[in-house]
């Protein structure tokens, strides 16, 4: 857990909960005028400004979701944040307040969770939100986190996933399939690390995939670019379980098909090489992969010339009518793949096939 193993480490049980807690969020502070009432109190008081609220969480369990062998602290706590954030992003909403809860066990010191806190405040920081509250309990498994996401956005703004209609042009953000081999990088070192704890680990060169991995971005700043644009979604979901299973719940949602189109998918050079490496077809992570944390959404045909050249963004298919089904058209043919969805479950533990 760390590095230098002579150093004192504080025990939770010196601080207490009330004590731990005034400990880990003394040096936060508010900066949203729609956060009336932090940490301190018995709740939060948070003023909506006549916005819709939005609200997402989530749990992440040690040995489920993240290993500590090789997922820093720090990386940890920006991470939870950030995933968090990235379902706020995907409806379109301003991301505004977060509460944290902890469950630890009695292997982790006051430290630990400094180091944990320090990447919650980085993600603050960055993303302009407040710590509002939470609360922290000791725990028989390790290490739990659960982390509430605030959003708030005005009504019309705010984009479901049901709004897709047939024709719609079928978008996506950034690059695909980077997260999910800098996860197997990470997960590669660290069995030879078991194996011999002598061999230093071959991380060189894998910057990029491992950033992907290890601390993701929310696309909050999608918003304001599609705003700039003149473009409003017309449906909308943030890429966590990998692509194919991302495109399955907008076509659930809105009753439509889709069609995706292989050489259309982006994805960068360092994903494709490292996957050719691990004898992975580079397309299969990106459909299957997930924790890209990049935003998918359709937009109407009318808006193709206003985001046809973007940088930030790549059209990769279109919606059909429900009965049409959901495909993806091969590259260099016209030949159609089912969809299926092959991403992460956690209470599978590993791909699913449904």
């Amino acid at each position: 857990m760390f590095e230098d193993k002579s150093q004192e480490l504080t025990p939770i049980s010196k601080l207490g909960e009330f004590g731990l807690i005034k400990h880990l969020t003394e040096q936060f502070s508010l900066s949203n005028s729609s956060s009336e009432l932090g940490v301190g109190d018995d709740a939060a008081v948070i003023n909506p400004e006549n916005k819709k609220v939005v609200l997402t969480t989530d749990v992440l369990a040690e040995g489920v979701h993240f290993n500590l062998g090789y997922v820093p602290l720090k990386h940890l706590g920006y991470k939870a944040v950030v995933v968090n954030l990235s379902d706020i992003a995907a409806m379109n909403a301003k991301p505004t307040q977060i509460l944290v809860s902890l469950a630890v066990s009695n292997r982790f010191p006051v430290e630990a969770l400094e180091e944990i806190y320090a990447g919650i405040q980085a993600a603050c920081a960055r993303y302009k939100i407040d710590l509002i509250g939470g609360d922290t309990t000791s725990s028989n498994a390790g290490l739990v986190m659960s982390i509430t996401a605030i959003g708030m956005e005005n009504d019309e703004n705010i984009v479901k996933r049901n709004g897709a209609k047939p024709n719609d042009l079928l978008v996506v953000t950034g690059d695909l399939g980077g997260a999910y081999m800098g996860l197997q990088i990470l997960e590669r070192e660290h069995a030879v690390f078991l194996a011999d704890p002598n061999m230093q680990p071959e991380m060189e060169g894998y910057d990029y995939i491992l950033e992907r991995q290890l601390k993701p971005e929310a696309r909050t700043d999608v918003k304001e670019i599609l705003e700039q644009l003149d473009i409003k979604p017309t449906s909308m979901i943030d890429i966590s379980d990998g692509l194919a299973s991302e495109v399955l719940h907008l076509s659930d949602q809105s009753g439509v098909g889709f069609r995706l189109y292989e050489e259309k998918i982006p994805m960068d050079s360092l994903t494709i090489s490292t996957a050719d490496e691990f004898n992975l077809n580079p397309v299969v992570t990106a459909l299957s992969g997930g924790e890209d944390y990049e935003l998918l959404f359709t937009i109407s045909p009318n808006d193709f010339d206003k985001i046809k050249n973007h940088p930030d963004f790549t059209i990769i298919g279109h919606a059909v009518e429900k009965e049409d089904g959901n495909f993806m058209v091969a590259r260099g043919s016209n030949q159609l793949v089912a969809l299926t969805a092959q991403g992460w479950d956690a209470f599978l533990g590993n791909q699913q096939n449904d």
